[in-house]
């Protein structure tokens, strides 16, 4: 599948065509199978198109061109696809194979540029916000803490990540308020997972947001069952 022409001028590849793309959905079926056969949370299409739509929501709010916005949702969409290879280096991995997938269907190399860097990216323990669309790629990927992405509910006990994910009952990402912040804004049921376990798994994703708000001109604040925590 390629993009097509409109009077003689090739047309830019589109989110559409890449969810419709049966190698794409393939690729994206089997990453998330490997890390659901190792015990991970759910990485896939869910996750994909949740992640896609914040981070479309984050450039349509800082003013982005429409057509950044939806490099940014194609670039969120195929973040995780890198598991496929292996959990290790999975931003990596996951640029270099949308670098080939894309380049195949026709993408303005500008364009892709920009989505492998952000992909390549995305990472709290090897990335940084080196554009307007990993930057936005990196709060919205962070964001995503909810119950409904645990697969066994019998781990919740012995798994923190499992745990911690299925006490969040309410997880929103507030964009540019007043004060010139993004507050992610989450609920955390305590009977299920103390706040501090919370911290102890998703320091570095905190980080790596400050990071990537401060990019994009923000300040990141996280806010915990109505108290700032940072």
């Amino acid at each position: 599948m390629c993009s097509g022409y409109f009077q003689g001028k090739k047309l830019p590849l589109t989110l559409k065509e890449i969810r419709k793309d049966p190698a794409v959905q393939t690729l994206m079926k089997r990453s998330d199978r490997n890390l659901e056969i190792l015990g991970y949370t759910e990485h896939g299409f869910r996750h994909a198109k949740v992640v896609g739509k914040t981070c479309a929501a984050i450039l349509t709010k800082i003013g982005a061109p429409q057509r950044i916005v939806e490099l940014g949702e194609i670039a969120a969409y195929l973040h995780d696809i890198g598991n496929l290879i292996n959990r290790e280096l999975h931003a990596q991995t996951g640029a270099t194979i949308v670098f080939q997938v894309l380049h195949e269907r026709g993408m303005d190399i500008e364009e892709l540029s920009e989505i492998c860097a952000a992909i390549g990216n995305h990472h709290e323990e090897d990335g940084a916000p080196v554009n307007t669309i990993a930057a936005s790629l990196i709060l919205a990927d962070k964001a995503d803490v909810h119950r409904s992405r645990v697969r066994n509910l019998k781990q919740i006990k012995f798994d923190i990540h499992d745990r911690v994910n299925y006490a969040v009952t309410s997880s929103k990402l507030h964009l540019l308020n007043d004060n010139g912040t993004i507050s992610l804004d989450i609920t955390v049921d305590t009977e299920i997972s103390p706040v501090m376990e919370y911290f102890e798994i998703f320091l570095s994703r905190m980080i790596i947001s400050q990071r990537a708000a401060r990019y994009l001109d923000a300040e990141f604040e996280l806010v915990i069952n109505g108290t700032k925590m940072i």
